[in-house]
């Protein structure tokens, strides 16, 4: 669906486990939400290291004969959906490079913001790339870091990198968890008897009877060796920006990003949503299945029933056949249709998480409309959406953002709804029990955590965001035969 938006990656890791390539498949299975262009392990069986990467989902990636080769008592693994490189096999992950030191594995989640500077840099000074994703520069500084403790080598690399990057690691000694000092993107830790597990949702865990430990804290080193488990700092900042876009809509209900679970901060952002502008209606409709908790909220707030108005296939494949123009709006229909009987004459409220280009919800809206809707009142359980993300979420440019380019009024107007509210950004803050000092709003506010001056790549990496900031307003493209249609 062109409305839809993208988390970058989800990883894990295991160690201590002879099953670890099995606990590592559905540990990935459980965290597919997160990527579904490609999926990866890595496993380690005594120093050799063995990996099958693929593109597809987990499922489609991984069979019998295929797990049975991935033998070893340690593995990482990765789903990835592209933010940066192309979505091609040489680009999906975990990495898995042999060098002066032997050999390491790394799975990222995030993006980094110096990645055209630092590239450049190595470029020059002889690294050849063999993909176009910015988790590969963490091999090369590694390759040229002068320290011959690869703890120390690490620690160093790290610490030239800007941007956001939860990742898993492993080599010969070692399989590791960290988070850029920030902690932008999650990671948890969790054990299952002897072994320790790293993972970017805690549902990761539930999946294979794991129990959750904490979170891996921003600027941590979590070290997991053969006989002990150590914690290292490799950076502290005085402020946290963890994406509050987790919580609202990425994550899954059932897991717990930041330490705190997602299904709470979720009703939350319904029920602050009805205290900043209730509304009378006949019923509290969700856009299924993202902002089926913030609807619960808004219901259970305001007293007016919840009601399944929208269906959703959840059956729809990578690839489909389209008609011909005859049927309209078919990427909509495919994948929403109405109830008409909780529908028909009802004024209702329709709770959807966020609102990217206005397309999708543009359609939905005709729909609702056709199935006998009375009243149509819009409400979005997060801010308006005025700038792009640089840290791991795969949005579109400036220009293409609705929020970005128009008032609410033409908005509301656009989308032929009968009213419409955004949640503020102190409202979505309350919800989820956060400040501006914990969590990064920037895709609402436009204040990035990560300043361009005196840093690595600083003139670089400012041009991107000079670039979006440049960008000028655009009309909103026509849906054919709306008009006539209302």
């Amino acid at each position: 669906m062109s409305e839809s938006i993208h988390e970058a990656c989800g990883v894990f890791a295991i160690s201590g486990n002879e099953e670890a390539s099995h606990h590592t498949y559905l540990g990935l299975y459980a965290l597919q939400h997160r990527g579904q262009e490609s999926a990866g392990i890595v496993t380690a069986e005594g120093e050799q290291p063995r990996a099958h990467i693929g593109m597809g989902l987990v499922a489609d990636v991984f069979d019998e004969s295929t797990m049975e080769k991935l033998k070893g008592d340690r593995a990482i693994g990765h789903v990835r959906y592209s933010t940066t490189g192309s979505s091609d096999l040489v680009n999906a992950q975990p990495i898995l490079c042999e060098y002066r030191r032997g050999w390491v594995a790394v799975a990222h989640n995030g993006n980094l913001i110096n990645t055209m500077s630092l590239r450049c840099d190595l470029e020059a000074k002889g690294s050849i790339f063999r993909t176009t994703t910015d988790s590969e520069i963490l091999i090369h500084l590694l390759a040229r870091s002068p320290h011959t403790d690869f703890l120390k080598a690490l620690e160093d690399s790290l610490l030239q990198l800007r941007g956001a990057y939860s990742m898993v690691i492993m080599n010969d000694q070692y399989v590791i968890g960290l988070r850029d000092p920030l902690g932008i993107r999650p990671l948890s830790l969790g054990k299952l008897k002897d072994a320790y597990i790293f993972c970017s949702e805690t549902n990761a865990l539930e999946i294979i009877g794991a129990e959750y430990i904490r979170t891996v804290e921003p600027g941590e080193m979590v070290i997991i060796s053969k006989d002990r488990i150590e914690s290292r700092f490799f950076a502290v900042s005085p402020k946290k920006a963890q994406c509050v876009f987790e919580l609202v809509y990425f994550a899954r209900p059932d897991s717990h990003v930041f330490g705190q679970e997602v299904h709470p901060a979720r009703e939350n952002l319904g029920r602050v949503l009805y205290r900043e502008c209730p509304t009378e209606a006949d019923a509290v409709i969700p856009i299924p299945d993202s902002s089926v908790c913030s609807a619960l909220g808004y219901a259970l707030e305001s007293g007016i029933a919840l009601q399944q108005g929208i269906i959703r296939s959840h059956y729809i494949g990578r690839t489909f056949i389209e008609p011909s123009q005859s049927i309209r709006d078919f990427g909509a229909k495919i994948k929403y249709s109405p109830v008409r009987a909780v529908l028909n004459g009802k004024r209702i409220i329709v709770v959807d998480d966020s609102i990217v280009r206005g397309t999708t919800m543009r359609k939905i809206v005709k729909m609702l409309r056709k199935a006998g809707a009375a009243e149509i009142h819009l409400r979005i359980a997060s801010p308006v959406w005025i700038e792009p993300c640089f840290y791991g979420i795969d949005t579109p440019h400036r220009n293409k953002l609705i929020g970005a380019t128009h008032n609410l009024e033409e908005i509301k107007k656009h989308l032929r709804v009968d009213s419409l509210y955004y949640l503020s950004i102190e409202g979505l803050l309350k919800a989820v029990g956060g400040t501006h000092e914990k969590f990064c709003t920037a895709c609402f506010s436009g204040n990035y955590p990560l300043q361009w001056n005196g840093h690595v790549g600083a003139e670089a990496d400012k041009k991107i965001v000079d670039a979006e900031k440049k960008l000028v307003r655009v009309d909103l493209e026509p849906v054919e035969g709306v008009l006539s249609e209302y």
